[in-house]
């Protein structure tokens, strides 16, 4: 089954310096039907207006990964990590039993758009930690950024999850692969595409559930694969 969720129906709020689309309930934004999919709790899509950002504030027994989309963060947190994420990097920050951090927009002049996702851990209390790494583009793939055991030059995520990227800069289709006990939720996070010969937006997202296969087809398009536990 496939449940189709459009971009429009997210939770919206606009704080001025942030402006943030919630795929799931969070903060002020609360809808009963949409808590989370499987495993995965979080996914806001965020534009950091030019010089601000998060102050410091906690987490604990979360898996956190922050995607740039444009522009760059500033990072830091009280287990000694000071870093710079640029577009094109993904940063894990596994919570575990807690960890405090703030993240800012690191340019003056321009916005910073990014996704925080947050996906629930295997296991409570765990070290907390920190990862980081730069994407190679690859176009008309599925290429693995998130996995249990790190594997294809993957973040470690200490959950029941893997998380892909799609890119595609010329008409391309690719599949992956389902367990049909387990979940995925594809985001697109910009362009057009088809999921299972379903149309999406940009913004748009597909829930799969009881599924086999998962088959993307799109021209000019960047897609988020997420395969979960149930």
């Amino acid at each position: 089954m496939i449940t189709l969720r459009q971009s429009q129906e997210r939770g919206y709020a606009d704080h001025g310096w942030l402006k943030s689309f919630h795929s799931f309930s969070f903060a002020g934004y609360y809808d009963p039907a949409h808590m989370g999919w499987g495993n995965l709790r979080v996914i806001n899509e965020d534009r950091l207006a030019a010089g601000t950002g998060f102050g410091t504030h906690g987490h604990a027994d979360m898996e956190i990964i922050s995607y740039v989309v444009s522009g760059g963060l500033a990072h830091k947190d009280n287990i000694g990590n000071g870093t710079s994420i640029p577009a094109g990097d993904v940063q894990r920050m596994s919570a575990g039993r807690g960890v405090r951090h703030g993240e800012f927009n690191q340019y003056s002049d321009t916005a910073t758009h990014f996704f925080q996702i947050w996906i629930l851990p295997d296991r409570p209390g765990i070290e907390p930690e920190y990862e980081q790494k730069t994407l190679e583009r690859k176009s008309g793939v599925l290429q693995l950024i998130a996995a249990p055991d790190g594997s294809d030059g993957a973040l470690t995520i200490h959950a029941d999850a893997s998380l892909y990227r799609a890119v595609f800069d010329d008409t391309a289709t690719v599949s992956l692969k389902l367990n049909p006990k387990r979940k995925a939720y594809v985001h697109l996070l910009r362009g057009a595409g088809q999921v299972n010969g379903r149309q999406l937006q940009s913004g748009d997202a597909a829930m799969l559930d009881n599924e086999a296969l998962l088959t993307l087809s799109a021209c000019a398009a960047e897609f988020l694969v997420f395969d979960l536990a149930a």
